[in-house]
Order: structure tokens, then sequence, then C-alpha cells
């Protein structure tokens, strides 16, 4: 079987539909389970309680990146196969990783202010990380100024490739700059750089929620973008604005 079947809209939408309720399933039991098992962790000797903003903050922002990569995916199989699920899913999961960037980003200022004495410092990281922000606007932005929904993918697609520098620079800015604010990474496998269990299983639980849960929106609304695309090329057929 060639993964190029599932780019197939009634395929794609018969198999989603019958996995969407145990994906949701996961996504709610994983997350709540995660959250409220951080919550309990004992504050750390250095950071007190605001230590357990890491179980919202961590997950949220890397699936702020990994989202728009999995965009730069989807946008270079629309490129080069001009497979029309490959373009909604790209479309459909960018609300979705503007709300993990701006979650990220609200949680870092309040992990950031009590622990640098400042809601906001313009490093490497955080800047890259609100230009990739910017990024996501722009890109919806650009879908909905864009009439011909081929045209608006071929666009958008270019601006993937471009906004895919400052989600690299997103993971990796503390590795390229040694000066900044921001810690290294929460989750090591370096000698004495990793994280207590304590925090790390609960961390691990979460993460697994956030990436359920943007699977699952990302499944309902490409299963939404194909419906659309559907309808109106019904009403095209029918001479129907």
């Amino acid at each position: 079987m060639s993964i190029w079947e599932y780019a197939n809209p009634v395929k794609f939408m018969r198999i989603s539909g019958a996995a969407l309720p145990w994906v949701v399933a996961g996504a709610a039991i994983c997350t709540l389970a995660g959250l409220i098992w951080g919550f309990l962790t004992p504050p750390d000797y250095k950071q007190g309680a605001s230590v357990k903003i890491m179980f919202l903050h961590v997950p949220a922002a890397m699936m702020a990146i990994n989202c728009w990569l999995m965009m730069l995916v989807a946008s270079l199989i629309w490129i080069i196969r001009r497979h029309h699920v490959s373009a909604l899913a790209a479309k459909a999961a960018a609300p979705i990783g503007a709300a993990m960037t701006l979650i990220a980003l609200v949680t870092g200022a309040a992990w950031g202010q009590p622990t640098w004495g400042t809601w906001w410092e313009w490093d490497p990281r955080l800047t890259s990380f609100l230009i990739l922000f910017l990024f996501y606007l722009g890109y919806i932005a650009l879908w909905e100024a864009v009439e011909n929904p081929d045209s608006a993918a071929d666009l958008t697609g270019v601006l993937c490739l471009v906004g895919s520098v400052f989600a690299i620079l997103s993971r990796y800015a503390v590795n390229f700059w040694n000066q900044g604010l921001h810690q290294g990474a929460s989750l090591s496998v370096a000698s004495g750089e990793r994280m207590s269990a304590v925090y790390r299983y609960p961390l691990y639980l979460c993460m697994v929620g956030l990436f359920l849960l943007f699977l699952s929106l990302l499944l309902i609304r490409t299963r939404t973008e194909i419906r659309i695309r559907r309808t109106a090329a019904l009403q095209a057929r029918e001479g129907r604005p």
C-alpha cells in the first residue's frame, strides 16, 4: 500500500473519521492526567512553584515548532505532488500552531517574571519565537487574502519555507548563541543535566497529551476544510454563487 493513497479525500475522510474518537479520548486523558500530575509535583528548590508552568509551556512550545515543520512537509507535498489534502492539512494546522505559539509566549512570560524579574527580554529564542508567531498570523492572513485556493496553497507554501528558518532558530537558538536568559533544553540525556523523574514523567505525559490534542484538532479542521472544498465545488458545478 502506498502512503499516497491517503491523499485521496474519500479514503482520508473514512480513516480519519474512524481514528478521531480514539485520538480525542487519548488527548483528553493524557493532557488532563499530565497537567494534574504536574500540578501536584513539589516546588523546585530554585524556581519554587513557578516550575509547574513548564508542564504547559514546554509541550506547547514543542508543538508550536513541530506544527510549523508539519506544515512545511505538507506544503512541499502540495508543491511537488499537488495533493489537495496536504494543502488543506497545512491550512488547517496554522491556527492550531498559532494558538500553541501564543500559549508558549504567555506561559513563558508568566515563568520569566518571577525567575528573571521581567515579563519579556529580547533573548534570541524569545525573539525568534515571537517572529514565528507573526509568520503564523501572516500565513493565515495570506490564505484568506487569495481567492483561488490553489494559488493560495502555492503562495503559503513559499511563506512556509521562509518561516521554517525561524522555526529552526526557535528550537536551536540556545545552541547557536551562548548569550541570553533562556535556559537550555528542559529535557536532556547528558550526565548531570537530566531532569528529576518527579518532573520528567508528568512532562512526558503532557507532551503526549498536547501532541494528541494537536492531532485531534488537525483531523477535525482538515475534515472541515475538505467539506468546504466539496461544497464550493458542488456550488460551482450547479452555477450557484
